[in-house]
């Protein structure tokens, strides 16, 4: 599956063996001005990390039946311009919050668009591409966390058709800050 931005981004699955620029785009996301508002994880953290677990990120992001799809906006000449990941939440389980599952659900994570590709439809067919993925995994909604202070990013899920369900999540690492759940139905 490929989607095209309108100004030659393609939008498409990692592949595993891509492991190294995976590792790249996320390293620059870290080092976001918002990143602390986006990302539960610090650079410091992801920089740490030994090659395996990249290449087996990669691997999951890439690998069809694995629940997981890493989406990559690919610009002329070879840079990754951005990237959305989906997971698929089963039903009956619990999600990394502690909440339960109560039907199968996508959930978007990792949106990042480098700034230079930011306003020119990058991130909307990183969207299209992930909400395409998860509908065809048979999710009944999808869903996404966004810090309740990023207001950039509330402000593309709702162009995009997300709305807020309600759901806050507290966030341990910073007492008194919340995350808050956006969520589209299938139609």
């Amino acid at each position: 599956m490929t989607v095209s931005s309108g100004d030659g981004v393609v939008v498409r699955p990692v592949r595993a063996d891509e492991w190294r620029a995976v590792k790249e785009l996320r390293l620059d996301a870290l080092r976001d001005p918002v990143a602390h508002l986006a990302f539960l994880e610090t650079y410091e953290e992801a920089a740490g990390q030994p090659d395996a677990f990249w290449q087996g990120r990669a691997a999951r992001g890439a690998r069809e039946g694995s629940g997981v799809r890493q989406f990559v906006a690919e610009a002329a000449g070879g840079q990754w311009a951005g990237t959305a990941t989906v997971l698929v939440e089963e039903a009956g389980t619990t999600d990394w919050a502690g909440f339960p599952v109560e039907r199968r659900q996508g959930h978007v994570v990792g949106v990042f668009v480098r700034p230079e590709y930011r306003g020119t439809g990058v991130t909307g067919a990183l969207f299209e591409a992930a909400l395409e993925w998860a509908w065809g995994s048979g999710a009944e909604r999808v869903r996404l966390i966004v810090h309740e202070e990023n207001t950039r990013a509330q402000a593309f899920y709702r162009k995009a058709g997300f709305e807020p369900s309600g759901v806050t999540v507290p966030l341990p690492q910073a007492p008194g800050q919340v995350e808050l759940e956006f969520v589209l139905e299938k139609q």
